[in-house]
C-alpha cells in the first residue's frame, strides 16, 4: 500500500521518468518511486508540473491536491478508474436502500459525536450538554443533533472562540486538515469504483464529493485534536504539513493499531459494502488519542 505524503513548497519541476516522479529544485533532483506515494500536495503556485506525471499519478490512484495564491486547497485530481468504475457499481449506487442510507449515517455521527468527547475530555474541557445531546441522536439524526453538538464543541474547544465561519487561524488550520481528510476519503471511495457526487446525507448539487463529506465525519475530531493542542497563531508551512501529516498518524481502530490513512480505506470499503447490501453491518470503533505528529512529512520539499 502507497504510504508517502509529498508536499512541494517552492518553486519547483515536477515530471515523470522511469516509474519515478522527479522533483527539480535549486537544491538538485529528487527521485520517488510512484508505487510509494499516496498523496502529492502543491503548496505553491511556483511549481510546473508535466501532463506525464499527472497521469501516471491517476493511473496509480495518486491524489494531487494543487493550492491558490492562498494557499489554500482549492482543487484536486479525480481518476476515472475506468477498469474499477463498471455500470453495475454505479446502478447499485444510485439504488441504495433509503433505510441503509440513515442507519449508517446515524451511526456515523454517533461516531463523530463520542471522538468530539473524547477530544474535550483529553483537553480536560467541559463537555456541556453533548453527551445529552448523543443520547437524544434519532435514526438519520432527522433533529440535526450534529449541528446542536457543534455549536458547543468548538467553544468549549478553544478558548475565546467566535464561530466557524469567521476569519482565524484556528478554522484556516481546521480547513486545511479537514481538506485533506476529504481527499483521502475520495480517494478510497473512487479505488472502489463508487462516484464522490452521490452522498447518503449531503445532496448538494455543486459538490462534488457529496460522498466524501459524508463518510469523512468521524475522521474530523483528529484534526481537531491537533489543532488544540498548538498555539496557530497563523496557517504557516510548518502547520500545513504537520497537518498534512495527520494522515499517518497511529491510533486505534476496530481494535488495531493502524495509521488514519489506512483506517480511512478499510472504514470507506466497510460503509460501500453495507450500503451495497454485501454486509449486514459497519463497525466503527475509534481511538483517536494515540499519538500526536510532531515531525515534519516523510516528503517536504
Amino acid at each position: 500500500m502507497s504510504w508517502r505524503s509529498i508536499v512541494i513548497t517552492q518553486h519547483a519541476k515536477l515530471s515523470y521518468s522511469s516509474r519515478l516522479m522527479m522533483v527539480q529544485t535549486v537544491d538538485g533532483i529528487s527521485e520517488i518511486p510512484i508505487e510509494d506515494i499516496a498523496l502529492v500536495v502543491v503548496a505553491t503556485t511556483q511549481a510546473v508540473v508535466t501532463t506525464a506525471l499527472i497521469a501516471e499519478l491517476a493511473l496509480h490512484n495518486v491524489k494531487v491536491i494543487f493550492v491558490d495564491h492562498h494557499h489554500q486547497p482549492v482543487c484536486e485530481t479525480c481518476s476515472y478508474h475506468p477498469s474499477a468504475r463498471e455500470n453495475d457499481l454505479i446502478i447499485q449506487q444510485c439504488n441504495w436502500s433509503v433505510e441503509r442510507k440513515k442507519a449508517l449515517w446515524t451511526q456515523i455521527i454517533a461516531t463523530k459525536i463520542e471522538n468530539q468527547l473524547a477530544v474535550l475530555r483529553n483537553y480536560h474541557c467541559e463537555l456541556g450538554t453533548i453527551q445529552d445531546e448523543l443520547n437524544q441522536l434519532e435514526l438519520g439524526d432527522t433533529t440535526n443533533r450534529e449541528a446542536v453538538v457543534a455549536q458547543q464543541y468548538f467553544k468549549l474547544l478553544f478558548e475565546d472562540f467566535e464561530g466557524r465561519r469567521v476569519a482565524s487561524a484556528i478554522n484556516d488550520s481546521l480547513n486545511y486538515g479537514y481538506s485533506i481528510i476529504l481527499s483521502e476519503v475520495n480517494r478510497a471511495i473512487a479505488e472502489w469504483g463508487y462516484l464522490t457526487e452521490l452522498g447518503i446525507h449531503h445532496h448538494n448539487q455543486s459538490n462534488r464529493f457529496n460522498l466524501g463529506s459524508d463518510l469523512m465525519e468521524p475522521f474530523r475530531p483528529i484534526i481537531d485534536y491537533w489543532v488544540a493542542g498548538q498555539e496557530i497563531q497563523e496557517l504557516t508551512p510548518d502547520v500545513k504539513i504537520n497537518l498534512i501529516d495527520c494522515v499517518n498518524l497511529v491510533i486505534r481502530f476496530n481494535g488495531r493499531k493502524t495509521s488514519v490513512r489506512k483506517a480511512i480505506s478499510n472504514y470507506v470499503h466497510d460503509c460501500l459494502k453495507y450500503l451495497s447490501g454485501d454486509e449486514d453491518s459497519v463497525q466503527l470503533e475509534m481511538e483517536l488519542i494515540y499519538e500526536v505528529p510532531n515531525d515534519a512529512l516523510n516528503g517536504y520539499v
